[in-house]
């Protein structure tokens, strides 16, 4: 039995590897070798387009609930994202070149997975299939996916942060700091401005010239993705409560009005991501904002912020709790086309149909993750037929289903310690 996967990204690429670790043949579908799509910059599989975290790595939080998960059922993506960590404080953020090189390699060297590049145009529903084809998919095979969830498609605007040399930034006026951490230098860069200097640096934003996105349909953005000329729009302190927040990022005493902070953006400490400002200013813009930064006044922007459409399936009534279509068996789907949102969520989702999809070909789904796991909250959110109109959610306790009453204070370790007991009793059959 062969298992089509369309789409080398974060889902694809751990359905494929899920799969193929349990004996299933993979041939695994990506484009990017004969058409890639502008908002990709290298042919490896399971780039990351906008930053390169991660997100946080603390075991109660819920995307560091959902990585631990991930860990337990043996994800590539888990373990390409701990070997090429670098340093970001209380996140997990990745060299994104050794992370996506390392994903390509493992998948390109297993016997059991093909790659063929080649540009899918139409899925046959007698085969069993997983369509990772990635929020950007479009042309026929967006038709074709529309068509099998009764042209029931949404969409939403992504924006990209801008990445900059770390040569460039003047470090007369900008320190290392974590939020909060007072003992360590911390790993991110913070450019700090006054009050003056931000009511200067905000003037440029709100007046700078956007790039068009056309006449495809309204402009919907997903919160967490906004851009911050959108931000700095919903009014003055917006973004003093938002990206630019100074609290726990005091130096020498001092707390500055506002900060931007950066990130690093590779292993070798040149690049560095600047934290919370994705964009779809136009290039000029985006420089002449940034260097209203005291910091940045001489900066060097090695990839510019840029905007793009995601699409998503409006999941309810269209997909099971396993990424599994309704009316279609033999068809799954994962990543943020099947409306989970973000990295970690994307590559979770791929690891759980391509599970289910094992055991569909075996005998029969038997064994499932519920609400009382983050992986399995996931699946439940996405298909829940009481929603009407889907919006992209990343993993969170709100969606946590699992009766506790206790202290207030435990309930994070009692959900957290019964999600990893239940995945690790499900990882002994799957």
């Amino acid at each position: 039995m062969t298992v089509k996967v369309i789409g080398a990204g974060l889902a694809g690429c751990e359905a494929a590897y899920q799969l193929a670790s349990r004996g299933i043949k993979v041939k695994l579908y990506e484009q990017k070798g004969i058409r890639r799509h502008s908002a990709f910059k290298t042919d490896d599989f399971a780039e990351l387009i906008c930053s390169n975290s991660l997100r946080s790595d603390d075991l109660y939080n819920a995307v560091g609930l959902l990585k631990q998960e991930m860990r337990l059922l043996d994800s590539l993506i888990m373990k390409a994202a701990d070997l090429y960590r670098i340093p970001a404080g209380k996140s997990l953020a990745v060299d994104r070149n050794g992370f996506s090189r390392h994903i390509t390699e493992t998948i390109r060297n297993n016997h059991l997975i093909e790659v063929i590049n080649e540009e899918i145009t139409d899925i046959n529903t007698e085969e069993p299939v997983i369509i990772c084809a990635g929020p950007l998919c479009e042309g026929k095979l967006a038709d074709r996916i529309a068509e099998l969830c009764g042209n029931d498609f949404l969409h939403f605007y992504d924006a990209v942060s801008p990445i900059v040399e770390k040569d460039s930034i003047d470090f007369g006026s900008a320190y290392y700091k974590s939020r909060y951490d007072d003992e360590n230098p911390g790993d991110y860069i913070n450019c700090p401005l006054s009050r003056e200097e931000f009511e200067e640096f905000y003037q440029e934003i709100i007046t700078a010239q956007k790039i068009d996105v056309h006449e495809i349909d309204d402009e919907k953005y997903f919160e967490g993705c906004m851009p911050f000329e959108e931000m700095a729009r919903r009014g003055y302190k917006t973004l003093l409560f938002g990206p630019m927040k100074p609290v726990g990022l005091e130096h020498e005493g001092k707390r500055p009005y506002a900060v931007v902070q950066l990130r690093k953006d590779n292993a070798i400490d040149t690049l560095y991501n600047v934290v919370g400002f994705q964009t779809h200013l136009t290039f000029k813009a985006q420089e002449n904002v940034l260097k209203k930064v005291p910091a940045l006044k001489d900066v060097k922007i090695v990839r510019y912020g840029v905007m793009h459409r995601n699409t998503y399936i409006n999941s309810p009534n269209i997909v099971n709790n396993r990424y599994q279509f309704i009316h279609y068996p033999n068809v799954f789907v994962a990543g943020q086309i099947s409306g989970v949102e973000g990295y970690v969520e994307s590559a979770a989702s791929g690891l759980y149909a391509a599970i289910n999809m094992y055991q569909y070909l075996k005998d029969g789904i038997r064994y499932e993750l519920g609400a009382d796991t983050m992986m399995g909250a996931m699946a439940n959110y996405i298909s829940d037929t009481r929603i009407s109109k889907l919006e992209p959610m990343n993993a969170n306790f709100g969606i946590f289903r699992l009766e506790y009453s206790g202290p207030k204070a435990e309930k994070k370790k009692y959900f957290v310690e019964h999600a990893l007991k239940t995945v690790e009793e499900y990882a002994r059959y799957v």
